[in-house]
């Protein structure tokens, strides 16, 4: 367990986070502005967003979090989610930006960047990491109260919520876009061989034919991201989704003749950033 020292000096760092007042020390260099990413309106569950510069965003509201299920995937403008970062989704504000959270219900604040779009629930005005939500006390209680405030910090805590540097990614804006998505996902390579044995996992599929297989993606709690990945999904082929009991909702794509039919599929899922995407097939005698 990491010592709670941490949480106190990680808080008031965010809280020295001002306007761009602060200098960085002689002879340091101020690090470069990342480039900002505002985004065309786009469409999550029938209701359209319009991602605005808005500097003066002032906004109370209820927070969210999410962590393991996102934990290594492509985010909105093109990073990799990780859940040890102090960042955060929002459904219209640039990427990056940075704003100031603060818990209502126990006075913690804290300066997070944003590098998402979310959360799709009305009412949740953003979305935090995992780290973010632990250091705010989000993460047990799952949501807050909370007023977000944009603000503008200087480059010593610009570079302390920096991604780490990885190759780049070409990713998708959120969801059905307005305009048409600009999707890049890995083609077929042709005269490739014919792809390995791969395993398939016999599950409960309601309404799927008995020796069809599908490859299924991910279960997702939040039904605006899963929105979101089968509109990314779409290009690859036809997507279907099933509403659990338990509230999650299952994303596949399928079905497909055979396991040597869907196993291609699987590879250009997989390389696409889904690397726990697997192939299934469906239980004989299941509803």
């Amino acid at each position: 367990m990491r010592s709670s020292r941490v949480v106190p000096a990680l808080l008031m760092l965010a809280a020295c986070a001002g306007p761009g007042k602060h200098l960085p020390p002689p002879g340091v260099a101020r690090p470069a502005a990342p480039a900002v990413k505002i985004g065309q309106p786009y469409i999550v569950l029938g209701k359209t967003y319009y991602p605005a510069d808005d500097r003066a965003y002032d906004v109370t509201g209820i927070a969210s979090w999410y962590g393991p299920t996102f934990h290594g995937l492509s985010t909105a403008n093109g990073e990799t989610y990780d859940q040890e970062g102090v960042t955060a989704a929002h459904k219209t504000l640039p990427m990056p930006s940075f704003v100031e959270v603060s818990n209502l219900d126990n006075g913690r604040t804290l300066t997070v960047r944003i590098n998402d779009r979310g959360p799709f629930v009305d009412g949740r005005i953003i979305d935090l990491s995992r780290k973010s939500a632990q250091l705010l006390g989000v993460d047990r209680p799952g949501t807050a109260h909370v007023r977000v405030r944009r603000v503008f910090p200087d480059g010593a805590v610009m570079a302390s919520l920096a991604p780490p540097v990885r190759p780049p990614v070409a990713v998708p804006l959120p969801a059905q876009q307005v305009s048409p998505p600009e999707i890049t996902i890995p083609a077929a390579v042709p005269n490739s061989p014919p792809p390995p044995d791969v395993p398939v996992t016999t599950v409960a599929i309601p309404g799927a034919s008995v020796g069809t297989v599908y490859v299924q993606v991910a279960a997702l709690s939040d039904q605006g991201r899963a929105a979101w990945l089968s509109g990314f999904l779409a290009p690859i082929g036809p997507v279907v989704t099933e509403r659990l009991p338990s509230g999650l909702t299952r994303v596949r794509i399928g079905p497909y003749i055979d396991a040597t039919t869907a196993t291609p599929i699987l590879a250009r899922v997989q390389a696409a950033g889904y690397t726990d995407a697997r192939l299934v097939t469906p239980r004989p005698g299941a509803p």
